[in-house]
């Protein structure tokens, strides 16, 4: 991709399937990446399997529904490397019941990490994209904040509120040259997956459903997100903003 070399990207959830993925591909660009987590192990031990890449992660364990640790992280960020170039809001639970069995504290908890967290990352960072005039935030939303997902209904309105805010976003900070984009990730074989079909013989025919049900015949792998969110993140994609891209296999195919 053009213009990754040496830009700092932050991404948050590095320490999942999906941000494990997507900080790798960052490190691969040579560019430099300041990984947010809840999980200090984790994030330790993904520090020490990008190392021999030759570009070491700044690792920084960040609590993303508190905005006084997020905003300390970030500039953390800046005093390390100057300047923060792009954002990658992927982190992301959920946990799957119908609607009418979930209660208030569930949604509280869902809304603070799904919906809370990004809007946090914003206020912290884009005021140092704007005072640079140009940036570019990827947000990391689902299909489920698309069309829906059953057992996901909370967490389907935390995705549907990340794809209004990035749209509405895109249009505040285009003055500042500043692109806000989301990708939506269809059904992908990660440990938040594994956990919402569950286990045994029903979640065995959950899991082999979503498959037959997605043209391309497979789930998809954390891999597959990686060429977009860097392509959104690079200078190749400097004249989109305030778009939405569904990475689903063809699941989904609603304009």
């Amino acid at each position: 991709m053009r213009g990754l070399k040496e830009k700092v990207v932050i991404v948050t959830g590095a320490a999942g399937g999906i941000g494990r993925a997507l900080c790798r591909r960052f490190v691969e660009e040579d560019a430099q990446v300041v990984a947010l987590d809840l999980d200090a192990d984790r994030l330790t031990r993904l520090a020490e399997e990008l190392a021999p890449l030759g570009r070491p992660i700044l690792h920084l364990v960040t609590d993303i529904t508190d905005l006084s640790v997020v905003e300390a992280s970030v500039a953390r960020a800046v005093e390390r490397f100057g300047k923060i170039d792009a954002l990658v809001n992927n982190a992301g639970w959920d946990v799957a019941k119908p609607f009418l069995e979930t209660s208030p504290e569930l949604w509280d908890k869902l809304i603070a990490i799904n919906l809370k967290g990004p809007l946090n990352l914003h206020k912290a960072v884009l005021p140092h994209m704007v005072a640079a005039d140009g940036g570019s935030v990827v947000n990391i939303a689902s299909d489920a904040g698309r069309v829906g997902s059953s057992g996901e209904a909370v967490y389907s309105a935390c995705k549907g509120g990340v794809i209004a805010f990035t749209k509405t976003m895109a249009r505040e900070c285009a003055r500042n040259n500043i692109r806000l984009n989301v990708v939506c990730p269809g059904p992908t074989d990660t440990p938040l997956l594994q956990s919402f079909v569950g286990e045994g013989e029903y979640g065995q025919k959950v899991y082999e459903g979503l498959k037959r049900a997605i043209p391309l015949k497979r789930l998809g792998r954390p891999e597959d997100l990686e060429g977009i969110v860097a392509f959104l993140a690079s200078d190749d994609s400097v004249f989109a903003t305030g778009q939405v891209i569904s990475i689903s296999g063809g699941l989904t195919m609603h304009g």
